[in-house]
């Protein structure tokens, strides 16, 4: 399984270090890092970040590390972290959270939740990553591709059948090709009779919350 031509759409490609086995939050989320450096025309480091940076850098040199401690919190709070190389120096590093483009796993609750993130985990921990970024999704999570070495993340889940096609945020045919192959071997969450879409899950769930909400206020009313 190799990753289609890049598509339409794409702004730029990230390289992430390798990926921890508790950055995977479900079975279309993932917590990835990346080194700045790596990325000069894609990441906007602010010149306040590259200062403290330096600065940090300068308080290991001198073995202030009371010092060191305190930038790496000024450094921290602005969504950066600085870490030691193999060659002992300091390179500056940010974290992003990924959404996998094209795919909706079923949440962790759900039947195959737990099965889909235990797969998407074996799958990429340890592993650098190519994900090749859309944009942003209204939780601020990068929408992208995800190549695993040479992998597609996404037809990956699909055929596993632990994953739906997410068609009506990306309509590629090869997305709904390698779901329907999963559906025809009734693997995964097609094994089971009439499995639950995890959009309209959450969706009957924020409506259960917010009706709970309403009975709660109620009765404080009262």
């Amino acid at each position: 399984m190799s990753l289609t031509p890049k598509p339409q759409g794409v702004k730029y490609e990230l390289h992430t270090l390798p990926v921890d086995s508790k950055a995977v939050t479900d079975g279309d989320t993932i917590t990835v890092h990346v080194v700045t450096a790596d990325h000069p025309g894609s990441l906007n480091v602010p010149q306040e970040v590259q200062r403290t940076a330096a600065d940090r850098a300068e308080a290991l040199m001198t073995k202030n590390y009371q010092r060191a401690d305190e930038l790496q919190k000024i450094i921290l709070d602005a969504g950066f972290r600085q870490v030691t190389d193999s060659r002992g120096g300091q390179v500056l590093m940010k974290k992003y959270r990924i959404r996998l483009r094209g795919i909706d796993a079923p949440e962790t609750s759900m039947p195959y939740g737990r099965e889909a993130k235990e797969e998407l985990t074996m799958l990429v921990q340890g592993k650098r990553l190519k994900i090749s970024v859309y944009g942003n999704d209204r939780y601020s999570r990068l929408v992208g591709d995800v190549d695993c070495n040479g992998v597609f993340v996404q037809e990956h889940m699909l055929k596993k059948g632990l994953a739906w096609h997410y068609i009506a945020y990306d309509q590629r045919p090869e997305l709904a090709r390698w779901e329907n192959q999963a559906k025809a071997s009734q693997i995964g969450l097609w094994s089971l009779p009439n499995p639950d879409k995890p959009w309209e899950w959450r969706k009957e769930k924020r409506i259960r919350n917010s009706r709970q909400g309403k009975i709660s206020r109620g009765f404080q009313l009262i």
